[in-house]
């Protein structure tokens, strides 16, 4: 009686087999359409890569994921900059995941800006001007995200599309920890994506308002979006961050939504209802507005840990 089974179990086993292998074999050479939805199978595997790591999600999209943070600054601030290359530059980069800072403001106006920036941008690379009068709150945000499929045009001469997945902006005062903002990017989708900290402090509902200008990201199509459409256009003026998820209701684009509460927040000193205590969870941490917060949350994150001995310093 075992004997029979095993032997049954063969026969459904191996029809099964070539069953599937017939299937794998005509799925690619073929595109099959199931709800109105294209799907195109290139390979005998069945997964969401979605749902991979970050070095899986990045192989099965054919590349690296790529980050753009935008911190947005004044042309005078030499030393903040300064400081915050150090505080980026020392980030280790997640495998699969490629992510650039750089640090964003109008038009210069003095002549020494012209010498000492022009210094930096041929030693760090990590600049871009655009073509605005300096403000907060009257279009520079819209002249930053329009400006940029023009700026990083030319994808081609082996250069990819889009040369960003996502566009983050950030204020200086926030500290961005680039492994947990990538490892937290890995499940999501790379098209019309708008994530954050969720306004008000007490909602956890990304539809409700917006997404706090500390530090947001969209997904690529949303930036080409906002340089080709009208809706940004016409309305420019008041706080950035409530003015761009007006666009994005306005224009019924940003639809997939992430609410990175808690893994966003603001300093907790002093304590409020957009904060907690510093985590290992975090993603971004707002508000540090003296140097001893930062030195604070720097060394909650451990960030000297790869510090090398050598005879050229003595550190107790």
């Amino acid at each position: 009686m075992m004997m029979k089974s095993i032997r049954d179990g063969r026969r459904f086993i191996i029809p099964c087999f070539f069953f599937l292998l017939f299937l794998c074999i005509f799925a690619s050479i073929n595109e099959l359409r199931f709800d109105g939805r294209l799907i195109n199978f290139h390979k005998c595997a069945f997964s969401d890569s979605n749902n991979l790591p970050i070095s899986s999600a990045a192989a099965v999209d054919g590349g690296e994921i790529r980050i753009l943070v935008g911190i947005l600054t004044l042309p005078d601030q030499y030393q903040k900059r300064h400081f915050l290359r150090l505080v980026y530059g020392t980030q280790k980069s997640p495998a699969g995941v490629k992510v650039d800072v750089k640090f964003v403001f109008c038009n210069l106006t003095k002549e020494d800006q012209k010498i000492l920036v022009a210094l930096e941008i041929m030693r760090h690379d990590d600049i871009i001007i655009l073509n605005c009068q300096e403000n907060m709150n009257n279009g520079k945000t819209f002249t930053f995200f329009s400006s940029l499929p023009e700026i990083l045009s030319g994808a081609g001469g082996g250069r990819p599309y889009p040369p960003y997945h996502y566009v983050m902006k950030a204020d200086d005062d926030t500290y961005v920890r680039q492994e947990n903002l990538a490892a937290s990017l890995a499940p999501l989708p790379k098209q019309d994506l708008y994530y954050g900290f969720v306004i008000p402090c007490s909602s956890m509902d990304p539809f409700k308002e917006y997404m706090s200008g500390m530090g947001y990201l969209i997904s690529w199509d949303l930036v080409e979006w906002i340089s080709e459409s009208d809706i940004p256009k016409a309305n420019l003026e008041g706080p950035e961050d409530k003015v761009l998820g007006g666009w994005l209701r306005d224009g019924r684009r940003g639809l997939n939504r992430f609410n990175a509460k808690w893994s966003m927040y603001n300093f907790p000193d002093p304590p409020s209802g957009c904060t907690h205590e510093l985590w290992p969870e975090t993603v971004a941490v707002h508000l540090l507005k003296t140097q001893e917060k930062w030195i604070r949350t720097l060394s909650y994150f451990n960030v000297t840990t790869d510090l090398m001995p050598s005879k050229l310093y003595h550190m107790q």
